[in-house]
């Protein structure tokens, strides 16, 4: 299943999902992994949850970084969550453009069952008409 977190700067979307990730530990049967754009937010994330600072990997495209989380599911067979914050500044695109992203992160998340959340940090727009069916 694929959800997105739309909003504004400043909305709590970073707060939100740090706190549903925490939460899901409580109950989760598998493995959890928490994907930023820097470390600033280190702490907040428990332990437990595998913590990726993306910044550390030079990904500079959509594709690449559909590549990488690939193979960070790839890597653990038990995966059952995927938190993605700071996408826009993780994959350097304009939003408009990533339609054929999501539908394949959709599909990836389905055919390995996956849960993957994915904030976007809204800056004056609303979301795409593509973007509707995925946002929480």
């Amino acid at each position: 299943m694929l959800r997105v977190i739309f909003g504004e700067m400043g909305a709590g979307k970073t707060k939100r999902i740090i706190e549903e990730a925490n939460a899901l530990l409580k109950t989760a049967k598998g493995n959890i992994v928490y994907i930023d754009d820097d470390k600033s937010h280190t702490r907040e994330i428990h332990y437990s949850i595998r913590f990726i600072d993306a910044s550390e990997y030079n990904l500079d495209s959509p594709k690449m970084f559909l590549g990488f989380i690939c193979g960070v599911a790839a890597q653990d067979f038990d995966l059952e969550a995927l938190y993605i914050d700071g996408f826009l500044k993780i994959v350097k695109s304009d939003l408009d453009e990533l339609e054929a992203f999501f539908k394949a992160v959709e599909d990836f998340s389905i055919k390995f069952n996956i849960t993957v959340t994915i904030s976007i940090n809204a800056k004056g727009k609303t979301a795409p008409k593509f973007l509707e069916p995925y946002l929480v």
